[in-house]
């Protein structure tokens, strides 16, 4: 199996009831939707596991625990899961991870449905998610666990299908144990479907690099004496490459691209920084990379337009050098044109290098329905626009979508007048999940974050403090609780590198979702995806809330995907 994240899968799941055993107040339940369990919850009533996955698939699934007095010693005890013919799903393969919670006691910024308390999102690994190795000096342990008295708390298990396994049913048990206590076991059925999910995502994305935030964070806290610098950087970029990719998430090479300049006054990449970066994307599985600005090398796209094209025919040559068609070059031209002077530059700038027809495309996070009439529009100037979701205009995007161009999407603090899937710590899990469906929903081909997953810049530890984004601790407004965060930095876990959080599996989950649209989209049956996907996502105003429905859809796509098989 290519990808070494596991269970992120596909379906449908389908769930026994069973009461739940209890020995001296020992409450042990599961949770296979996609929601939060707090620490103030009560014990659940789900005990069995049933997921259905597509080969080269992850899914993951929380195990809670609760009592009414503490309990040593708390560990999960992963077994094999055995299926058709004596083929195995090897326990080995899965993951646990135990979930992290900080309190919350403030609302993010339009969050009317607060409610406080201790929120789970990072996710403590078992072993190093690179050597799986036992982690040692972490702040943080995930087992064993010393379970409080009249407190819930869950792990996180991910369970891996590897690309070659056989089609059919699987069955095992995994087991919950204690320090001299009790011993819950957890029947677990895994349904995999007869296909398989690509190697490299259909779904493009741009969030930044964890890796250079992460070094800056670190060498920030190195020089105020707070802790040193990671040994190896090398050893981390490997680390935050591997997680993004495990999450089909674009990795961003840590290589530099700049075009040289070249006495003849032509450009050129270098031949053995293509071959790193075919190297990389081939190993992480990525689809989509950003490129230098073109300001780097000219700094007036009309007045140098033959400097201009010089440099974006380094770009034509490292395309076909790369040989990878199916992989995007994008500049990110501009960020959030809001004034005229804004606009003027991108029509500028984005007219001028679109003219080359070039391999590089232009990307700006902008919609499509011009902002002012009196700024001129953007037409001609893009390939890739990325509004936020709620300021997506259907008419005007379709037609640039009839002229060959993008349409991606983007969300960044709870802007808008109306309500959309905002992506704050104590909204819904659900939000990190639904905009996938409604991209798909509207032929949106990519998702863009800011911040690197790893904005800490308003915080001293995120792993204490929710707050990543307050700008009332500024004096300038409200707060938003995980904004541009979606990890967090691993040494407290005991290792350097990322961590990932609860919020990234539900992403993870989503681009799977929007795979599953993306096949049979390719396979001609794009009238049936929709049938399933708008009763759910009918806009970024209004989708089900409801989280089992998305599985209950995704079971319906899949045996779409296999009815077209036949």
């Amino acid at each position: 199996m290519s990808r070494t994240s596991l269970a992120a899968g596909i379906l449908a799941v389908w769930v026994g009831w069973a009461a739940v055993p209890a020995l001296a107040g020992w409450q042990v339940w599961t949770v296979t939707e996609t929601r939060r369990v707090l620490r103030e919850d009560p014990a659940g009533k789900q005990v069995d596991v049933h997921l259905a996955l597509a080969r080269n698939e992850c899914r993951g699934f929380q195990v809670l625990v609760r009592s009414d007095a503490p309990v040593p010693g708390v560990q999960v005890e992963l077994g094999d899961l055995v299926g058709p013919a004596g083929a195995a799903l090897p326990a080995g393969r899965a993951k646990v991870f135990r979930q992290h919670q900080f309190q919350l006691t403030e609302a993010s910024h339009r969050n009317d449905e607060f409610r406080p308390g201790w929120y789970p999102d990072a996710l403590i690994p078992a072993v190093h998610p690179v050597t799986g190795e036992p982690l040692k000096g972490g702040r943080f342990v995930a087992m064993p666990f010393d379970l409080p008295a009249n407190e819930t708390h869950g792990f996180w298990i991910d369970l891996e299908v590897p690309a070659g396994a056989k089609a059919g049913e699987y069955r095992g048990t995994f087991r919950v144990v204690s320090a001299g206590g009790p011993t819950m076991k957890l029947p677990i059925t895994v349904t995999v479907w007869d296909f398989a999910l690509p190697d490299v995502p259909t779904m493009q994305t741009s969030f930044g690099s964890p890796f250079r935030q992460l070094k800056g964070y670190s060498q920030k806290r190195a020089k105020a004496g707070k802790e040193k610098e990671p040994g190896d950087w090398d050893a981390v970029s490997l680390q935050v490459s591997r997680m993004l990719s495990e999450h089909r998430i674009d990795a961003t090479p840590n290589l530099d691209l700049a075009p040289r300049a070249q006495p003849d006054g032509s450009f050129r990449i270098p031949p053995e920084r293509i071959r790193a970066l075919r190297e990389f994307v081939d190993r992480f599985h990525v689809n989509a990379v950003q490129t230098p600005h073109p300001r780097s090398a000219v700094k007036d796209p009309e007045a140098q337009r033959e400097k201009l094209g010089a440099w974006l025919a380094a770009w034509d040559q490292a395309a076909a050098e790369l040989d990878r068609p199916n992989v995007l070059l994008y500049t990110y031209l501009l960020d959030e044109p809001n004034d005229k002077e804004a606009y003027d530059y991108v029509q500028k700038w984005g007219r001028a290098i679109r003219a080359f027809k070039s391999a590089l495309k232009v990307l700006v996070v902008e919609q499509t329905l011009t902002q002012d009439k009196n700024w001129g529009d953007l037409n001609g100037a893009i390939d890739i626009w990325c509004p936020l979701f709620c300021l997506h205009d259907e008419p005007t995007a379709a037609a640039r979508r009839a002229l060959g161009e993008t349409i991606w999407t983007y969300t960044a603090l709870c802007q808008c007048k109306n309500k959309s899937p905002w992506w704050q710590t104590d909204f819904p899990l659900l939000h990190y999940r639904v905009p996938a469906w409604i991209a798909w929903r509207y032929r949106m081909r990519g998702l863009l974050y800011w911040g690197g997953m790893s904005f800490w810049n308003h915080v001293d530890d995120p792993w204490t403090d929710p707050k990543t984004y307050n700008l009332r601790k500024q004096g300038k407004g409200p707060i938003f609780n995980g904004e541009g965060s979606l990890v967090y930095p691993a040494r407290a876990a005991g290792y350097d590198g990322i961590a990932a959080s609860l919020r990234l599996k539900a992403l993870r989950d989503a681009i799977e979702d929007y795979e599953y649209l993306a096949i049979l989209e390719r396979a001609g049956r794009t009238a049936e995806a929709e049938k399933v996907v708008l009763p759910l996502a009918e806009s970024f105003f209004r989708w089900a809330p409801d989280p089992k429905a998305y599985d209950e859809a995704r079971a319906k796509l899949a045996q779409q995907i296999l009815a077209s098989k036949q």
